[in-house]
């Protein structure tokens, strides 16, 4: 097992993804190989987490899920691409987790995950296609896929257990992702008629 751990130590999510094709931004954001994906949801650093269909994991995870192969299969994979040596480094250091959360930013993913579900709520309605087989807009899609997610993270923040709610803090707020979610609302609100403004967080 020690080669399962090496690799993990020696790649990340982020860099499999690179190698592999997928076309993943200076925010380590890519479109979801995982499903129909038209908006990138796909978050990418040392894991890896997509705020469409809940794919998660880390790059034994991710390569294994993207070539439809085994977990044991996926390390080879890695081992051989990156030139990975079997034996695992002598020192691995862990970073400490935070065993509380900070108030402040439990508030700020609160307000922005509130923000964004306001606004997929207004896209669910404005852009519904008015017949059927007629073209679907890409916001009447992203608030279909996205909505029920939302709803599990701000269920999670308010009224979860402590465990569900910290997993959910660390997606957000590790490598700034919930800052990225608030500028895209931002920018989405402006593009709305009558939805003009930035995005104000809660006081």
């Amino acid at each position: 097992m020690k080669i399962f751990e090496t690799v993990k130590q020696s790649v990340t999510a982020r860099q499999a993804a690179k190698a592999y094709g997928l076309e993943v931004d200076v925010h380590g954001m890519a479109l979801c190989p995982f499903h129909d994906d038209h908006h990138p949801s796909l978050k990418l650093d040392q894991r890896f987490y997509c705020f469409g269909c809940g794919a998660s994991g880390d790059v034994i995870d991710f390569t294994a899920k993207l070539f439809g192969i085994s977990p044991r299969e996926a390390v080879q994979k890695l081992a051989e691409d990156f030139g990975i040596n079997p034996r695992p480094p002598t020192e691995v250091h862990i970073p400490k987790r935070h065993a509380e959360p900070r108030p402040d930013l439990e508030r700020l993913c609160i307000c922005v995950l509130r923000d964004y579900l306001r606004l997929l709520r207004i896209w669910r309605l404005r852009y519904e296609p008015a017949e059927p087989g007629e073209p679907m807009d890409d916001r009447f899609a992203e608030s279909c896929q996205m909505e029920a997610t939302v709803n599990f993270f701000l269920d999670a923040l308010i009224v979860g257990d402590p465990a569900p709610r910290e997993r959910v803090l660390e997606v957000l707020v590790k490598d700034g992702s919930i800052y990225e979610l608030q500028a895209y609302v931002g920018k989405r609100k402006k593009e709305e008629p009558g939805h003009a403004g930035k995005y104000q967080p809660c006081a």
